[in-house]
């Protein structure tokens, strides 16, 4: 595909072959100097951030830049498989093929004779699917699991696969006398002073904390995500209650601070 031709593709089942064909000329020589010097390593930040970046317009819910998001993930996607068509392990056919295999094999609900009637049925089959395909049935149940995730993305992972052979609580009582029962363990090894058992305690709290949002069906990184906005949202309002006040926010006191931090959660609650 010449320069012009990437250039006047108007047929929508042509657009993933121009963005190959895009990719292609932009690491050729002549091409771009910044694409000629990535590499998969380089690419990491790239990948992460977009990824991140399309989860935050799903969050806030603007569809009209979902696209956009969609098709930066995408970028990512092309241009690693060109790196890897241009070292001679696969290309983006492969890629799609290989997606497109696991699939079906690990739907054979849909594509075989086998039956899930319900998610949960779904996502056991597809574990004891996916284990026999790595050879994994040797291996600890919860091994591999989530490697690379976020911690709290990974606690979620742990927590649900274990749920699936039924190590598990079986109602919310149990998760809310778990979290009493860490809080107070964390609150003796405060008063211990001892500052290990803090660390550890502490993460133990928030390993239970995340089985309640589990429990609730909640994701933790989206309710984190929501009391973070909100923490911004009143702390610039206190800022700027703080200079009306002719005050700053280096020269104001503990109790100016606090006084309007309760301030402008009353004027945000108001206003919504």
């Amino acid at each position: 595909m010449t320069d012009a031709e990437m250039m006047e593709v108007h047929d929508p089942a042509m657009q993933l072959a121009r963005l190959r064909a895009i990719i292609h000329r932009l690491r050729a020589p002549g091409g771009c100097p910044w694409d000629a010097e990535q590499s998969h390593a380089s690419l990491i930040p790239n990948l992460i951030e977009e990824a991140y970046e399309t989860v935050d317009t799903i969050q806030r819910g603007d569809f009209m830049h979902l696209k956009e998001e969609l098709g930066d993930v995408l970028l990512q996607v092309v241009l690693h498989s060109e790196l890897a068509e241009e070292a001679g392990r696969f290309n983006l056919d492969e890629v799609a093929r290989e997606i497109s295999d696991k699939l079906v094999r690990r739907h054979p609900h849909v594509f075989g004779d086998s039956a899930a009637a319900t998610s949960d049925a779904v996502l056991t089959q597809w574990d004891q699917i996916k284990r026999k395909e790595k050879g994994d049935g040797e291996k600890p149940y919860l091994h591999g699991v989530g490697k690379g995730l976020p911690a709290l993305l990974r606690a979620v992972k742990f927590q649900k696969k274990a749920a699936r052979v039924g190590f598990d609580w079986p109602d919310e009582t149990g998760v809310l006398a778990k979290l009493r029962e860490e809080l107070a363990e964390l609150q003796s090894a405060i008063a211990a002073g001892d500052s290990r058992a803090v660390a550890e305690e502490t993460g133990d709290l928030l390993f239970a904390i995340v089985n309640l949002t589990r429990f609730r069906r909640l994701d933790p990184e989206v309710v984190m995500a929501a009391a973070n906005a909100k923490f911004e949202q009143r702390f610039g309002t206190m800022e700027r209650l703080l200079k009306s006040a002719g005050l700053s926010l280096d020269g104001a006191t503990p109790e100016q601070m606090e006084a309007a931090w309760e301030q402008a959660k009353i004027l945000l609650t108001e206003w919504l």
